[in-house]
């Protein structure tokens, strides 16, 4: 079963859409949209494991332009 976790970010003011939609592009990323609120954009996002979970945010969404901060949330299956 894959590794699924929902990844809340904040963004630099006026580019929210920009980054949902680049993110969008990301392999592993679901789901990516621009909200309102505490953080900007909400992603959906699947990876095998745990580390490789966290590759993705830390390589690959964090580099993207325009974020300022993420808050990764695994899926628990209880």
């Amino acid at each position: 079963m894959a590794v699924q976790a929902y990844i809340l970010i904040q963004t630099e003011v006026g580019k929210a859409a920009q980054v949902a939609k680049e993110v969008k592009g990301i392999s592993g990323v679901t789901a990516a949209e621009d909200v309102t609120g505490p953080y900007d954009v909400i992603v959906h996002a699947e990876a095998r494991s745990v580390d490789d979970l966290g590759k993705l945010v830390v390589t690959k969404i964090q580099a993207v332009e325009g974020i300022t901060r993420t808050l990764t949330c695994p899926v628990l299956h209880l």
